[in-house]
Protein backbone atom coordinates (compact mmCIF):
# COMPACT_ATOMS: atom_id res chain seq x y z
CA UNK A 1 0.00 0.00 0.00
CA UNK A 2 3.42 2.41 1.15
CA UNK A 3 6.10 2.68 -0.94
CA UNK A 4 9.36 2.63 1.19
CA UNK A 5 9.52 6.49 1.37
CA UNK A 6 6.07 7.08 2.27
CA UNK A 7 6.69 3.97 5.39
CA UNK A 8 9.43 5.58 6.73
CA UNK A 9 7.60 8.54 6.88
CA UNK A 10 4.96 7.14 8.23
CA UNK A 11 7.34 5.36 11.36
CA UNK A 12 9.24 8.74 11.53
CA UNK A 13 5.88 10.53 12.01
CA UNK A 14 4.29 7.81 14.55
CA UNK A 15 7.74 7.77 17.05
CA UNK A 16 8.09 11.20 17.05
CA UNK A 17 4.49 11.83 18.28
CA UNK A 18 5.06 8.99 20.33
CA UNK A 19 8.05 10.85 22.19
CA UNK A 20 6.50 14.38 22.17
CA UNK A 21 2.53 14.13 22.29
CA UNK A 22 3.05 16.59 20.07
CA UNK A 23 1.52 17.10 16.07
CA UNK A 24 4.25 16.00 14.15
CA UNK A 25 5.24 19.12 11.11
CA UNK A 26 7.93 18.11 8.09
CA UNK A 27 10.55 20.61 9.61
CA UNK A 28 11.07 18.37 13.04
CA UNK A 29 10.84 14.80 10.49
CA UNK A 30 13.97 16.79 8.87
CA UNK A 31 15.77 17.80 12.27
CA UNK A 32 15.56 14.83 14.61
CA UNK A 33 15.30 11.72 12.43
CA UNK A 34 17.81 12.64 9.71
CA UNK A 35 15.62 11.61 6.52
CA UNK A 36 16.99 12.10 3.41
CA UNK A 37 14.27 13.58 1.79
CA UNK A 38 13.53 17.56 1.36
CA UNK A 39 10.86 19.41 3.17
CA UNK A 40 8.76 19.59 0.44
CA UNK A 41 8.73 16.04 -0.44
CA UNK A 42 8.13 15.01 3.31
CA UNK A 43 4.89 17.70 3.08
CA UNK A 44 3.50 16.29 0.23
CA UNK A 45 3.94 12.72 1.55
CA UNK A 46 2.19 13.38 4.64
CA UNK A 47 -0.49 15.72 2.93
CA UNK A 48 -1.48 11.80 0.79
CA UNK A 49 -1.11 9.74 4.12
CA UNK A 50 -4.24 12.37 5.94
CA UNK A 51 -5.73 11.56 2.58
CA UNK A 52 -5.86 7.76 3.16
CA UNK A 53 -6.74 8.08 6.36
CA UNK A 54 -2.99 7.34 7.97
CA UNK A 55 -2.87 10.44 9.98
CA UNK A 56 -4.89 13.43 11.25
CA UNK A 57 -4.44 17.49 11.35
CA UNK A 58 -5.40 18.75 14.63
CA UNK A 59 -7.07 22.34 13.77
CA UNK A 60 -5.17 24.14 16.02
CA UNK A 61 -1.79 22.88 14.46
CA UNK A 62 -0.09 22.90 10.88
CA UNK A 63 1.59 19.41 12.16
CA UNK A 64 -0.02 15.65 12.01
CA UNK A 65 -0.63 12.72 14.38
CA UNK A 66 -1.25 9.21 13.65
CA UNK A 67 -4.54 7.85 13.17
CA UNK A 68 -5.79 4.69 14.57
CA UNK A 69 -5.30 3.40 11.01
CA UNK A 70 -2.17 4.67 10.82
CA UNK A 71 -1.16 3.04 14.24
CA UNK A 72 -2.31 0.03 13.06
CA UNK A 73 -0.28 0.02 9.77
CA UNK A 74 2.56 1.13 12.13
CA UNK A 75 2.29 -2.47 14.64
CA UNK A 76 1.32 -4.44 11.60
CA UNK A 77 4.04 -3.58 9.67
CA UNK A 78 6.90 -0.92 10.80
CA UNK A 79 7.39 -1.73 14.57
CA UNK A 80 11.06 -2.91 15.82
CA UNK A 81 10.37 -5.59 18.11
CA UNK A 82 13.95 -5.89 19.71
CA UNK A 83 13.39 -2.36 21.36
CA UNK A 84 14.45 -3.96 24.59
CA UNK A 85 17.59 -3.26 26.51
CA UNK A 86 20.32 -5.51 28.23
CA UNK A 87 19.37 -3.49 31.12
CA UNK A 88 15.96 -4.79 30.89
CA UNK A 89 17.01 -7.74 29.59
CA UNK A 90 19.06 -8.36 32.96
CA UNK A 91 16.15 -6.90 35.57
CA UNK A 92 13.28 -9.17 34.05
CA UNK A 93 15.79 -12.56 33.99
CA UNK A 94 16.56 -11.59 38.39
CA UNK A 95 12.89 -10.56 38.97
CA UNK A 96 11.06 -13.79 37.23
CA UNK A 97 13.98 -16.38 38.30
CA UNK A 98 12.02 -15.91 41.87
CA UNK A 99 11.03 -19.20 42.46
CA UNK A 100 7.60 -19.24 43.23
CA UNK A 101 4.85 -21.90 43.97
CA UNK A 102 2.32 -21.48 42.55
CA UNK A 103 1.23 -19.71 39.09
CA UNK A 104 -0.60 -17.12 40.48
CA UNK A 105 2.43 -15.57 41.88
CA UNK A 106 4.68 -15.83 38.59
CA UNK A 107 1.57 -13.96 37.35
CA UNK A 108 1.82 -11.44 39.74
CA UNK A 109 5.33 -10.86 39.59
CA UNK A 110 5.62 -10.60 35.67
CA UNK A 111 2.30 -8.31 35.61
CA UNK A 112 4.55 -5.44 37.93
CA UNK A 113 7.80 -6.12 36.10
CA UNK A 114 5.74 -5.42 32.76
CA UNK A 115 4.42 -1.75 34.31
CA UNK A 116 8.18 -1.07 35.80
CA UNK A 117 9.58 -1.21 32.52
CA UNK A 118 6.91 0.42 30.34
CA UNK A 119 5.46 2.71 32.80
CA UNK A 120 1.82 1.87 31.69
CA UNK A 121 -0.76 -0.04 33.83
CA UNK A 122 -0.96 -3.69 33.13
CA UNK A 123 -3.13 -5.95 34.13
CA UNK A 124 -3.69 -9.71 34.37
CA UNK A 125 -6.23 -12.34 35.11
CA UNK A 126 -5.85 -15.81 35.35
CA UNK A 127 -7.22 -18.94 33.47
CA UNK A 128 -10.69 -19.43 32.91
CA UNK A 129 -11.85 -22.63 34.73
CA UNK A 130 -13.32 -24.58 32.56
CA UNK A 131 -9.76 -24.39 30.84
CA UNK A 132 -8.22 -25.87 34.11
CA UNK A 133 -8.62 -29.36 35.50
CA UNK A 134 -8.44 -30.40 39.08
CA UNK A 135 -5.26 -32.54 39.74
CA UNK A 136 -6.06 -33.17 43.25
CA UNK A 137 -8.56 -32.32 46.14
CA UNK A 138 -7.22 -32.02 49.69
CA UNK A 139 -9.17 -32.41 52.81
CA UNK A 140 -7.33 -31.64 55.93
CA UNK A 141 -9.30 -32.06 59.53
CA UNK A 142 -8.63 -28.94 61.57
CA UNK A 143 -10.91 -29.48 64.22
CA UNK A 144 -14.19 -31.44 64.84
CA UNK A 145 -15.78 -29.15 63.24
CA UNK A 146 -13.82 -27.82 60.65
CA UNK A 147 -11.64 -28.21 57.44
CA UNK A 148 -9.39 -26.89 55.14
CA UNK A 149 -10.54 -28.07 51.70
CA UNK A 150 -6.87 -27.34 49.13
CA UNK A 151 -7.73 -27.69 45.19
CA UNK A 152 -4.61 -28.27 42.99
CA UNK A 153 -5.01 -27.75 39.29
CA UNK A 154 -2.74 -28.75 36.19
CA UNK A 155 -2.13 -25.09 35.70
CA UNK A 156 -0.52 -24.68 38.95
CA UNK A 157 -3.14 -23.02 40.34
CA UNK A 158 -4.51 -23.39 43.92
CA UNK A 159 -7.65 -22.71 45.32
CA UNK A 160 -7.94 -23.09 49.33
CA UNK A 161 -10.89 -22.47 52.06
CA UNK A 162 -11.88 -23.24 55.54
CA UNK A 163 -14.99 -24.74 56.27
CA UNK A 164 -17.00 -25.09 59.31
CA UNK A 165 -20.19 -27.26 60.32
CA UNK A 166 -22.94 -27.13 62.42
CA UNK A 167 -22.38 -31.31 63.48
CA UNK A 168 -18.69 -33.07 64.29
CA UNK A 169 -17.49 -34.07 61.10
CA UNK A 170 -14.45 -37.82 62.08
CA UNK A 171 -11.21 -38.10 60.87
CA UNK A 172 -12.30 -41.24 58.72
CA UNK A 173 -14.93 -39.11 57.09
CA UNK A 174 -12.68 -36.68 55.59
CA UNK A 175 -10.52 -39.24 54.59
CA UNK A 176 -13.36 -40.96 52.70
CA UNK A 177 -14.03 -37.12 51.49
CA UNK A 178 -10.12 -37.16 50.26
CA UNK A 179 -10.74 -40.42 48.39
CA UNK A 180 -14.01 -40.20 46.70
CA UNK A 181 -13.44 -36.28 45.19
CA UNK A 182 -10.67 -37.50 43.72
CA UNK A 183 -11.94 -40.54 42.21
CA UNK A 184 -15.08 -38.43 41.34
CA UNK A 185 -13.21 -35.25 39.81
CA UNK A 186 -9.61 -35.60 38.96
CA UNK A 187 -9.17 -34.75 35.58
CA UNK A 188 -12.34 -32.72 35.11
CA UNK A 189 -12.62 -29.38 34.76
CA UNK A 190 -13.22 -27.16 37.60
CA UNK A 191 -16.42 -25.84 36.48
CA UNK A 192 -17.61 -29.42 37.08
CA UNK A 193 -18.51 -28.90 40.69
CA UNK A 194 -22.18 -27.86 40.62
CA UNK A 195 -25.27 -28.41 42.26
CA UNK A 196 -26.25 -32.01 41.30
CA UNK A 197 -22.91 -33.17 42.51
CA UNK A 198 -23.76 -32.40 45.72
CA UNK A 199 -27.20 -34.62 45.49
CA UNK A 200 -25.07 -37.63 44.59
CA UNK A 201 -22.18 -37.35 46.94
CA UNK A 202 -24.77 -37.12 50.02
CA UNK A 203 -26.55 -40.06 48.48
CA UNK A 204 -23.25 -42.19 47.59
CA UNK A 205 -21.52 -41.35 51.05
CA UNK A 206 -24.21 -41.48 53.06
CA UNK A 207 -23.38 -38.73 55.02
CA UNK A 208 -26.01 -36.29 56.38
CA UNK A 209 -26.70 -33.37 53.63
CA UNK A 210 -25.62 -30.85 56.23
CA UNK A 211 -22.15 -31.86 55.68
CA UNK A 212 -22.10 -32.34 51.75
CA UNK A 213 -23.82 -28.78 50.89
CA UNK A 214 -22.02 -26.98 53.59
CA UNK A 215 -18.61 -28.70 51.59
CA UNK A 216 -19.91 -27.96 48.04
CA UNK A 217 -21.38 -24.12 48.84
CA UNK A 218 -18.02 -23.31 49.89
CA UNK A 219 -15.75 -25.12 47.48
CA UNK A 220 -18.20 -23.72 44.84
CA UNK A 221 -17.24 -20.03 46.34
CA UNK A 222 -13.39 -20.27 45.87
CA UNK A 223 -14.38 -21.47 42.20
CA UNK A 224 -16.56 -19.44 40.99
CA UNK A 225 -13.39 -16.83 42.01
CA UNK A 226 -12.59 -17.35 38.27
CA UNK A 227 -10.26 -15.11 36.31
CA UNK A 228 -8.32 -13.62 39.47
CA UNK A 229 -7.71 -9.87 38.45
CA UNK A 230 -4.16 -7.95 39.65
CA UNK A 231 -3.80 -4.66 38.42
CA UNK A 232 -0.11 -2.74 38.79
CA UNK A 233 1.04 0.91 37.57
CA UNK A 234 -2.83 2.63 37.43
CA UNK A 235 -1.21 5.83 38.87
CA UNK A 236 1.40 5.96 36.02
CA UNK A 237 -1.40 6.78 33.47
CA UNK A 238 -1.87 10.23 34.98
CA UNK A 239 1.66 11.26 34.66
CA UNK A 240 0.46 10.72 30.80
CA UNK A 241 -0.50 14.15 28.95
CA UNK A 242 -3.74 12.60 27.85
CA UNK A 243 -5.22 12.08 30.82
CA UNK A 244 -5.47 15.88 31.57
CA UNK A 245 -8.81 15.32 30.02
CA UNK A 246 -11.11 14.72 32.37
CA UNK A 247 -13.47 12.40 29.67
CA UNK A 248 -10.43 10.09 29.15
CA UNK A 249 -9.31 10.08 32.81
CA UNK A 250 -12.95 8.99 33.75
CA UNK A 251 -13.43 6.61 31.17
CA UNK A 252 -9.89 4.83 32.11
CA UNK A 253 -11.27 4.88 35.95
CA UNK A 254 -14.51 3.66 35.14
CA UNK A 255 -12.37 0.67 32.96
CA UNK A 256 -10.37 -0.57 35.35
CA UNK A 257 -13.32 -0.49 38.12
CA UNK A 258 -15.19 -3.11 35.77
CA UNK A 259 -13.86 -6.09 36.17
CA UNK A 260 -16.22 -8.14 34.10
CA UNK A 261 -15.41 -6.10 31.01
CA UNK A 262 -11.49 -6.36 31.58
CA UNK A 263 -11.94 -10.02 31.85
CA UNK A 264 -13.83 -10.07 28.70
CA UNK A 265 -11.22 -7.72 26.86
CA UNK A 266 -8.16 -9.43 27.85
CA UNK A 267 -9.82 -13.31 27.54
CA UNK A 268 -10.70 -11.78 23.40
CA UNK A 269 -7.27 -12.17 22.11
CA UNK A 270 -5.55 -15.05 20.02
CA UNK A 271 -3.26 -17.38 22.71
CA UNK A 272 -0.65 -17.45 19.70
CA UNK A 273 0.59 -14.15 19.39
CA UNK A 274 0.81 -10.60 21.31
CA UNK A 275 -2.34 -9.09 20.42
CA UNK A 276 -3.13 -5.41 19.99
CA UNK A 277 -6.52 -3.28 20.23
CA UNK A 278 -6.32 -0.14 18.62
CA UNK A 279 -8.85 3.22 19.94
CA UNK A 280 -11.77 2.57 17.79
CA UNK A 281 -11.22 -1.82 16.91
CA UNK A 282 -12.34 -2.45 20.50
CA UNK A 283 -16.32 -2.13 20.86
CA UNK A 284 -16.97 -0.85 24.03
CA UNK A 285 -17.48 3.10 23.59
CA UNK A 286 -15.06 3.55 26.84
CA UNK A 287 -12.46 2.21 24.88
CA UNK A 288 -11.85 4.66 22.19
CA UNK A 289 -9.09 6.72 23.41
CA UNK A 290 -7.06 4.01 24.68
CA UNK A 291 -5.26 0.86 23.20
CA UNK A 292 -5.22 -2.56 24.67
CA UNK A 293 -1.95 -5.07 24.62
CA UNK A 294 -2.53 -8.52 25.72
CA UNK A 295 -0.33 -12.18 25.36
CA UNK A 296 -1.73 -15.22 26.88
CA UNK A 297 0.67 -16.91 29.69
CA UNK A 298 0.39 -20.17 28.37
CA UNK A 299 2.48 -23.55 29.00
CA UNK A 300 2.45 -26.05 26.01
CA UNK A 301 -1.35 -26.18 25.70
CA UNK A 302 -2.48 -24.92 29.10
CA UNK A 303 -3.91 -21.77 29.78
CA UNK A 304 -2.26 -20.04 32.73
CA UNK A 305 -4.43 -16.36 32.08
CA UNK A 306 -3.86 -13.44 29.64
CA UNK A 307 -1.23 -9.85 31.08
CA UNK A 308 -2.03 -6.87 29.46
CA UNK A 309 -1.04 -3.28 29.20
CA UNK A 310 -3.95 -0.46 28.87
CA UNK A 311 -2.67 2.90 28.03
CA UNK A 312 -3.18 6.10 25.58
CA UNK A 313 -3.06 5.44 21.43
CA UNK A 314 -0.08 7.23 21.25
CA UNK A 315 1.32 4.13 23.47
CA UNK A 316 5.04 3.31 23.10
CA UNK A 317 4.08 -0.04 20.84
CA UNK A 318 7.84 -0.55 19.91
CA UNK A 319 8.88 -1.03 23.73
CA UNK A 320 5.74 -2.86 25.04
CA UNK A 321 5.97 -5.40 22.29
CA UNK A 322 9.38 -6.41 22.51
CA UNK A 323 9.31 -6.04 26.34
CA UNK A 324 6.14 -8.19 26.52
CA UNK A 325 7.51 -10.84 23.16
CA UNK A 326 10.41 -11.15 25.72
CA UNK A 327 8.80 -11.70 29.34
CA UNK A 328 6.29 -14.06 27.31
CA UNK A 329 9.14 -16.18 26.65
CA UNK A 330 10.53 -16.65 29.82
CA UNK A 331 7.70 -17.30 31.70
CA UNK A 332 7.52 -20.36 29.12
CA UNK A 333 11.32 -21.28 30.18
CA UNK A 334 10.62 -20.96 33.78
CA UNK A 335 6.69 -22.87 33.54
CA UNK A 336 9.39 -25.78 31.55
CA UNK A 337 11.89 -26.17 34.56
Amino acid sequence: MLDERKKKILQAIVEEYINTAEPVSSGSLVKRHGLDFSSATIRNDMAHLEEIGFLDKPHTSSGRVPSAKGYRYYVDELVKEDNISLEEIKYIQSKLQTKVNEIEELTKIATSTLSEITHYTTVAVGPKNNMQMIEEIKFVLLGSRMVMVVIVTDSGLIKETIIKFDEDITETQVDTLNTFFNSKLKGKPLDKIDKPMEEYIASELNYSIGIIKAIIEQINKIVEEDNEMYLEGANKAFDLPEFKSMKIAKNFINLIDTKEEMIELLNSGVAEDINVFIGDENENEQLKDFSIVTFKHTMGNKDLGTIGIIGPKRMDYSKVISVMKYISKKLNETNKE
